[in-house]
């Protein structure tokens, strides 16, 4: 066969790079078809032994997020009251000058951080961007945690004596999963690396095994399941002490190997007995003879689980849901066991990183100026961030540096933080985008795409199904003008607290990047291969990645950082808390809550800018059940006005029995109907922001997390239907 020069020249401009989707917490492994500079597809690598092939659509907006228009590839710096392109000098220059003068000025209480949800899928935000926070000694420092995982956080650091110390369920060996407050099917996972969940819940159940969701919604995972429940929002932890109390008078409680290093088991008792499934039956929703024979299942079952997330987190009494659902783990044998919930060996372990950086686990070491909120790891709640900056008085939050987040739009009451970040004095934000927040900055420095920077999982390998090591290498290299994010945050890092004199030596350090300190972590580490330790250029060898193993059981009670070496299963601050729940059992229930909800082809609120992300009907609605639409006269596609104590906003309408009874549900992330951005595909995709209605005030007070589910609101018809397939539903809304 006679081949052409053209298709020779062809093939020799295509080529194929195995790497990483990092769009999110399962990822998985791709393989990214280039032609020159261009993307030309990315698929699913089938030899990658975690996700066998296997992504979602998110992995496909690698690509275009890579080549969007609207990404900012030079710094923009505040020029009246727009923005000027400038040099990687000038901007760095005036981002360190406006930090420098705040902290001199006012103190070094007065500069705020906040950090999002990518930077736990960052390799270099965590390696550089995480210590330059502790160095700056500053105690107001935010992230998306709090709006997020702070509650499993807590229950971790009071239990087990570290925030990390999370376990996940041993999906793969389990024979009866539980799952409270997550939709794994849709996240791919949450603080659960286990890609193709579709497929796992498909495994497990033909092997014989029981899935059971309890949720308000008739998630995507509820529809995979063998049984799902519904209840009531924010009464999580009554369902789960309701549990507990039958397993105790039937007889199923046992600890098993772990009994020696458990205390607190009575109290545990006690605290149940005042919570029989048939006294929180009517408050819950969910009848009691459904908790109690699902509390049996559990408790006879050889080999089950207990996993909760989202739901269970960002919900008035989310860190006692969070710490129950572990303590039903507890109390049937079922922690550090194979099928239950286990801890992985991951190869390089990041609590083990975080101690290096000097990021020590603990919990209301301090509290915030204004409200009293408490500290967890070294963060106060992004609750507090907008009266933080709005009261005067000493440490008055007057700048603030953002990495990789956009709270304009993931805070509560998000139009109070958007009115607040207006009148800071100076504000920069690392970011690719000039979005809803950092439109209010005075200084944008952009990083490369995520298919320019190289990838190894350094914090996320912890929440692996199974231990697995992977590096990926850049799949484009940076532009002569471009900047990685770990460049801009060593030049910030000297600029602002490395002493005048050392910063040549450490420039010369940190910009060597994060790979020798992942190689060094990996030489260290726990794993080797035929003999030889792991490192970066063994990995290299294996581009696919390296699956280490099943999860282990028996890494504790070695692995416990409680300082007694015991698991801790009452702590008297989640026991008192309980305690008060007894009278919210009489508390007269809200007439509608909201709930908030995710959709597989978004992420927070930073895809919605990929075209490929938004096609198709659109996603920003209201679900509302049959009985509540009725009652109020709606019906399919009306516009109604969605309120609540902090706002409103206006949004068609689906109804829908997903929902349960005197339940609405919103999908957070939305409201692009800001000015003065840079988002044209997310602009006319618009939706509305949840949290214009969710409020700053209502909370988990324990964690100090957001409470986004049991918001009581009001709906008022605003007219006909709207079809919600058209651009005029998607961007029905009203701006801050």
């Amino acid at each position: 066969m006679v081949v052409s020069e053209a298709a020779l020249a062809e093939a020799e401009m295509t080529r194929r790079h195995v790497a990483t989707c990092t769009l999110c917490e399962a990822a998985c492994g791709i393989v990214v078809e280039t032609d020159g500079e261009r993307v030309v597809s990315i698929r699913g690598d089938h030899d990658d032994p975690a996700s066998r092939g296997y992504v979602c659509p998110k992995a496909h907006a690698m690509g275009e997020l890579h080549h969007d228009p609207d990404r900012l590839r030079r710094p923009l710096v505040r020029d009246g009251a727009g923005f000027r392109e400038a040099s990687w000098d000038e901007a760095l220059r005036l981002a360190i000058e406006g930090f420098a003068r705040v902290r001199r000025e006012h103190g070094r209480d007065a500069m705020a951080v906040y950090y999002g949800n990518p930077v736990a899928h960052n390799l270099g935000l965590i390696t550089h961007g995480m210590p330059l926070t502790r160095l700056l000694r500053t105690r107001n420092v935010c992230s998306a945690s709090s709006t997020d995982q702070a509650p499993q956080m807590l229950a971790a650091e009071k239990m087990l004596g570290h925030v990390g110390m999370i376990p996940v369920p041993d999906l793969d060996r389990t024979e009866l999963l539980l799952i409270v407050g997550a939709n794994p099917l849709v996240s791919n996972g949450s603080l659960l690396n286990a890609p193709d969940m579709k497929r796992r819940l498909r495994e497990l159940r033909a092997r014989g095994g029981k899935v059971i969701v309890i949720d308000p919604r008739h998630t995507e995972t509820a529809q995979a399941a063998d049984e799902h429940v519904f209840v009531r929002p924010g009464t999580d932890a009554l369902v789960l002490l309701a549990m507990i109390h039958a397993l105790v008078e039937a007889g199923l409680v046992r600890l098993g190997r772990l009994a020696p290093h458990v205390e607190g088991l009575e109290t545990l008792e006690a605290l149940a007995r005042a919570f029989s499934p048939s006294r929180v039956a009517a408050r819950t929703g969910v009848p009691a003879e459904t908790i109690t024979r699902i509390a049996y299942e559990f408790g006879r079952s050889r080999r089950s689980v207990a996993y909760g997330r989202l739901g269970a987190c960002t919900q008035e009494h989310g860190t006692l849901a969070s710490w129950l659902i572990m303590a039903l783990n507890v109390v049937c044998a079922r922690l550090d066991e194979v099928g239950g919930a286990m801890f992985t060996t991951p190869a390089v372990d990041p609590l083990d990183v975080l101690r290096l950086a000097g990021m020590s686990s603990g919990y209301d070491r301090w509290r915030s100026r204004v409200r009293g909120l408490p500290e967890l790891m070294g963060e106060l709640p992004i609750a507090t961030l907008a009266e933080e900056i709005e009261t005067p008085g000493r440490g008055q939050v007057r700048a603030l540096l953002t990495l990789a987040g956009n709270p304009a739009l993931s805070a509560p009451n998000g139009p109070r933080l958007e009115h607040a970040l207006g009148t800071l004095e100076h504000v920069v934000c690392v970011d690719a985008f000039l979005n809803e927040t950092t439109r209010h900055a005075h200084v944008i420095l952009p990083p490369v795409s995520p298919l320019q920077r190289a990838h190894y999982d350094l914090a996320l390998h912890v929440f692996s199904v199974r231990n697995a090591a992977k590096h990926a290498p850049p799949v484009f290299s940076r532009g002569p003008d471009e900047r990685h994010d770990w460049e801009i945050l060593a030049h910030l890092t000297a600029g602002l607290v490395v002493p005048k004199g050392l910063r040549h030596a450490y420039l010369a350090a940190a910009l060597r990047g994060p790979e020798p300190i992942v190689d060094l972590a990996l030489r260290a580490g726990p794993h080797g291969l035929r003999g030889r330790r792991l490192s970066l250029r063994v990995l290299r060898d294996h581009p696919h990645g390296l699956d280490l193993g099943p999860l282990e059981a028996g890494r504790l009670p070695a692995r416990l950082y409680t300082r007694d070496r015991r698991i801790h299963l009452a702590p008297s601050l989640f026991v008192r808390e309980a305690e008060a729940l007894v009278a919210s059992l009489e508390t007269p229930v809200p007439a509608l809550v909201l709930i908030g909800r995710r959709h597989l082809r978004s992420n927070n609120s930073w895809l919605h800018n990929a075209p490929a992300m938004v096609k198709g009907p659109a996603r920003c609605t209201l679900l509302v059940h049959p009985d509540d639409a009725k009652a109020r006269g709606l019906r399919e596609g009306a516009l109604v006005e969605l309120s609540s104590r902090t706002g409103r906003v206006t949004v068609p309408i689906e109804i829908s029995s997903e929902v349960m009874p005197g339940v609405v549900s919103l999908p957070h992330g939305w409201g692009h109907t800001r000015e003065a951005t840079r988002l044209s595909v997310a602009r006319a995709h618009a939706g509305v922001s949840a949290n214009d209605v969710t409020d700053e005030r209502f909370l988990d007070r324990l964690s100090g997390n957001a409470a986004f589910n049991g918001v009581s609101v009001e709906l008022r018809s605003l007219g006909a239907p709207l079809d919600v397939d058209t651009p005029e539903a998607s961007a029905a809304s009203s701006d801050s």
